[in-house]
């Protein structure tokens, strides 16, 4: 993902970043908007990245048509792939956008949704104002994201802690909020929405055996060849000494046998008038 709204992306779009975001699917990441959806409506997918999620809500409201925006126009090439892989029983298109200024009417889509996008904003209320004028009235918008400070894991791992402590930093001096999965129902509040007009929940990743082992190794990664990493530096906040030592500590971590992190999103479905 990118946005053009933000001070820089914290993640950027390194292959190890790619991996985890290609594997992402609507029945992991937008579960809670799933009942909502039916057969012809039209969807906006703000911040779209390689589309694994796009393509699958396209699915999901066929015969409607999908558009996906993203600020970054390497990761639309890498969507452009996704979509022609799933063929012609889906309608998906895809643009160059920024969330804070969609290139689209008021009330052109049935929903709008976002995924793991607020959180790089550094105005993720008037993100949601937007989001809200380009939302036909009656449709929705619909975000999620992740919490940081509710990751946790077992072993304890000093290399784990330390990543944590420096990505928030790092997420915070970029201009964004890693926290963001607790203050989405109080920004849906401050961009006007109604409190009758909302459905707040809350959902979790969790990782172990295989699956905790890739986690690691893309976090292992991400901590020194992504732009995390030159983000960290960047701010003085790190240097390549640390780094290595925390992608160290992510390898030692995955080796272990009853290794296990989970960490939990903040969900909000907001009923457009």
């Amino acid at each position: 993902m990118g946005f053009a709204g933000q001070v820089s992306y914290t993640h950027g779009h390194a292959e190890s970043v790619l991996t985890s975001h290609r594997a992402r699917r609507a029945s992991d990441s937008a579960a809670y908007l799933l009942p909502e959806l039916r057969p012809g409506m039209r969807l906006l997918d703000v911040g779209c990245g390689p589309a694994s999620i796009t393509v699958d809500l396209a699915g999901v409201v066929a015969p409607g048509e999908v558009v996906g925006v993203d600020a970054a126009e390497s990761v639309l090439d890498e969507a452009r792939r996704a979509v022609e892989a799933a063929g012609d029983g889906v309608r998906v298109s895809l643009r160059h956008a920024d969330v804070m200024a969609l290139p689209f009417p008021a009330g052109s889509f049935d929903v709008v949704h976002a995924h793991q996008v607020l959180q790089h904003l550094p105005d993720p209320v008037g993100a949601l104002r937007e989001m809200r004028r380009v939302a036909r009235p009656g449709g929705l918008v619909a975000v999620r994201d992740v919490d940081y400070a509710t990751m946790t894991w077992a072993p304890e791992s000093e290399g784990l802690s330390e990543w944590l402590e420096l990505y928030r930093e790092v997420a915070r001096a970029d201009g964004g909020e890693p926290d963001a999965g607790r203050h989405l129902l109080g920004w849906a509040l401050a961009a006007g929405f109604e409190p009758d007009d909302l459905t707040v929940t809350a959902s979790a990743w969790s990782y172990a055996f295989e699956r905790s082992r890739d986690w690691a190794e893309q976090w292992a990664e991400r901590s020194v060849r992504s732009s995390f990493a030159a983000h960290a530096v960047a701010h003085g906040l790190a240097d390549e000494v640390l780094l290595e030592q925390i992608a160290e500590g992510w390898r030692s971590w995955g080796e272990e046998a009853d290794g296990w992190f989970a960490m939990l999103h903040g969900e909000v479905l907001a009923r457009v008038r």
